[in-house]
């Protein structure tokens, strides 16, 4: 070889000396008959790894092509001397790196995408997994150790668990950190969450102090013992089921946890809403419960389940105080459009909505259509009692053709509920979708015409539901008798029928709150259970009432009757709230004070021909049927806020008494079946760390800018009246 090792290109310095100047000691491959192959290897290796280079590249440069620069120059680019390839958190996980050093640091894509430090040191080494859970394992045994030292003081001996258990009804857990110290005591429930060996992964099971393992379910710090689980599911289908028959009752809470985390735990936060044996319970799982609403909902796609979660929670809603904070007439929307989305319009053709195959059972075929009709039902029933136009779309599916299918036909029930919706939704298409109008409604003559219309198909569709059907179906059915009536506060005074059709909102308006005061009469007292569209149309009939018996059409009534069924309702409404200072609570205060500052139907003339006056029209006239709802609390933030009386924060704390003679409802004679549930007389105070009790003294926040001076409104007279907040 005529050129010096050092000169020689690719050769190793420190072989050059160790083997005479020969770069290849043992002479082997290509270079073995003295050619002038150059190895393209510069960085510092081992013997044995730049021999096994050197030929292997050897072998590479005798191909064709060999000779090129360029590959060689990039692959000297890409293996710098001495320069560390991957991170630390790389290095840890054995995956490829992109890290860059130089010019300017650059953190990997792994690191980025992860939000880790992107480090590289020279000193870093691995940690296996079995050395880390060795640790782990030695920390236990000692936390256990000075478990047993603690334990040998009687003083601080834990209660035994086998007490609570032998009740009918065990104790929950409704706050981890301070309910595990009740049953276990605080070092036993130390120990039971850091045992990783007795499967208390996800908060599945609870250790009492024997070390007995207590199945249990968690959402983030609330935890439920499995029998708590069970009777919150057996009082859900007790009472809640039967308003919204759409789940299987069969199942157990453990194949629907399995099936749906989220319907789940919806299930369990309606069956809390009226739950004597833990009254707090919903105000302590109704943030978590939201919380992971959104999050099921940002996972897409979602499944049949999450939809039928959505039903319920559009049917019992969360609590709230006021409307501002109301998701639920957002979330019917989201439903309808999520059950668009994975194709239950067309339960035989989820193919068609999936890149996955799809193979349906008749029991889930069935399952799918029975979820469209209660998505629909419940959009309807959303819209109505909004007063909001309706999402609801009542296809070939839902249709008399489409529901003669075996596979789709409906339970009878859900048929029945159905058919009773889309006349709900065939009343507003009529009434209040009329394009050419700024509020959609239909001028006086078309009204007149369009009510006696619908009042016979109303009537057909008595006949056809027949007299055998149950007593919420009779309630469903008088509340959408009432939708359609409530157009009577549209008509002009001077119109020929408006006397008729006064007569017909009236008989409307008592039947539908006899039936719903018969159901909780003889139904066993489920009223209290009922859904939140059962308790906007009460309202509706509680305003309804208010507005006729201080009106010139008292005289054409019986106004005794009338007062009793007033206050009736308003403790109906009373007893359907569920927390401290919600809508319901509140709503039935603004009746109350309305009523009472109308002289409660006393101040009313007794006169047979008293003159017909516009004291029954509305002002508010863009919220459908529930236009009278919102006018009167119009009416309300004019009358009694702009003069100081309208201080909701101590009238919820003592309600008032509809009775003007009475100062105190303690006093009031009322329906005893209708007083405040037990669960009222033990709510928890709102605070500050309660997201869903907390104090809004807002009543009915769409209505805010009526008094807020953003809008002129002359034709209201409220120019004077200051600006005030609810």
């Amino acid at each position: 070889m005529n050129s010096l090792p050092g000169t020689v290109p690719g050769t190793v310095p420190g072989l050059a000396r160790s083997n005479g100047g020969n770069p290849h000691p043992r002479g082997s491959g290509a270079n073995s008959g003295g050619g002038e192959h150059r190895s393209p290897v510069s960085s510092p290796v081992s013997l044995k790894t730049g021999r096994k280079r050197t030929q292997d590249t050897a072998g590479f440069d005798s191909s064709p092509g060999s000779g090129d620069g360029e590959a060689e120059g990039t692959e000297e680019r890409r293996r710098q001397p001495g320069v560390k390839r991957a991170c630390n958190e790389c290095r840890q996980q054995k995956l490829r790196c992109d890290v860059v050093q130089e010019p300017s640091y650059q953190a990997c894509g792994r690191c980025q995408r992860l939000s880790l430090d992107c480090k590289i040191e020279s000193n870093f080494k691995r940690v296996g997994k079995r050395s880390k859970n060795a640790e782990m394992e030695r920390e236990i045994v000692e936390l256990r150790k000075q478990l047993a030292s603690q334990q040998a003081s009687p003083a601080t001996q834990p209660p035994s668990i086998k007490a609570s258990l032998s009740t009918p009804v065990s104790p929950s857990m409704s706050q981890l950190h301070s309910t595990l110290d009740q049953y276990m005591g605080s070092q036993e429930a130390v120990a039971s969450l850091m045992d990783l060996r007795s499967g208390l992964e996800g908060g599945s099971f609870l250790r009492s102090p024997n070390s007995q393992i207590l199945p249990s379910r968690r959402i983030e710090d609330v935890v439920l013992l499995s029998d708590r689980i069970r009777d919150l599911f057996r009082h859900f289908f007790t009472v809640y089921h039967p308003f919204l028959q759409i789940l299987d009752p069969t199942k157990s809470p453990d194949d629907y946890y399995q099936s749906s985390t989220l319907l789940f735990w919806m299930i369990v936060a309606v069956a809390a809403r009226q739950y004597r044996v833990e009254p707090t319970l919903l105000t302590t799982i109704a943030g978590p419960v939201n919380r992971l609403l959104w999050t099921s909902l940002a996972d897409v796609p979602q499944s049949h389940l999450v939809v039928q979660a959505m039903c319920l929670l559009c049917t019992w809603p969360l609590p709230f105080s006021s409307t501002s904070s109301d998701q639920t007439f957002m979330l019917s929307g989201l439903m309808t459009h999520i059950a668009l989305q994975i194709g239950l319009h067309r339960p035989s053709h989820a193919q068609d909505f999936t890149k996955f195959k799809v193979e349906l059972r008749e029991e889930e075929l069935k399952d799918r259509v029975r979820t469209w009709a209660a998505c629909n039902i419940i959009a309807q029933r959303v819209a109505t009692g909004y007063g909001q136009p309706p999402s609801s779309v009542y296809d070939w599916t839902l249709s008399p053709s489409g529901l003669n299918e075996p596979s789709f036909r409906l339970p009878p029930d859900v048929e029945r509920r159905l058919l009773i919706e889309r006349f709900c939704n065939k009343v507003t298409k009529a009434l209040y979708s009329n394009r050419l109008d700024p509020v959609g409604l239909v001028d006086d003559a078309q009204r007149s015409v369009l009510t006696t219309f619908l009042a016979r198909d109303f009537e057909d569709l008595e006949e056809r539901l027949g007299t055998e059907i149950s007593s919420i179906d009779e309630l469903y059915l008088r509340a959408a008798g009432l939708h359609l009536r409530l157009s009577a506060f549209f008509d002009s005074p001077t119109s020929r029928d408006y006397h008729v059709d006064l007569l017909a909102l009236w008989l409307s308006t008592v039947s539908f709150l006899e039936c719903a005061f018969n159901l909780q009469l003889s139904a066993g007292g489920v009223l209290v259970y009922a859904t939140n569209y059962i308790l906007q149309m009460i309202i509706a009939a509680g305003f309804t009432l208010l507005k006729l018996l201080n009106s010139f059409f008292a005289n054409q009534i019986d106004l005794e009757y009338g007062r009793r069924i007033f206050n009736r309702t308003i403790w109906a409404i009373r007893s359907i709230s569920v927390t401290t200072n919600d809508l319901p609570s509140r709503l039935a205060e603004v009746l109350a004070q309305l009523w009472r500052g109308g002289g409660a139907g006393l101040k009313v003339s007794r006169t047979e021909n008293s003159a017909v006056d516009n004291s029954l029209q509305l002002k508010v006239k863009c919220r459908m049927s529930m236009s009278l709802v919102y006018d009167s609390v119009w009416r309300w933030r004019e009358e009694f806020q702009a003069s100081g009386r309208g201080n909701l924060e101590s009238a919820v704390q003592n309600p008032t008494n509809p009775d003007s003679a009475l100062e105190s409802s303690a006093s009031s004679v009322a329906d005893p079946s209708l007083a405040p549930s037990a669960v009222m007389t033990d709510r928890v105070t709102p605070g500050p760390g309660n997201a869903y009790a907390e104090t809004n003294y807002e009543i009915w926040d769409p209505l805010n800018w009526m008094l807020d001076g953003l809008v002129d409104l002359p034709s209201y007279g409220v120019s004077g009246a200051p600006e005030l907040e609810v």
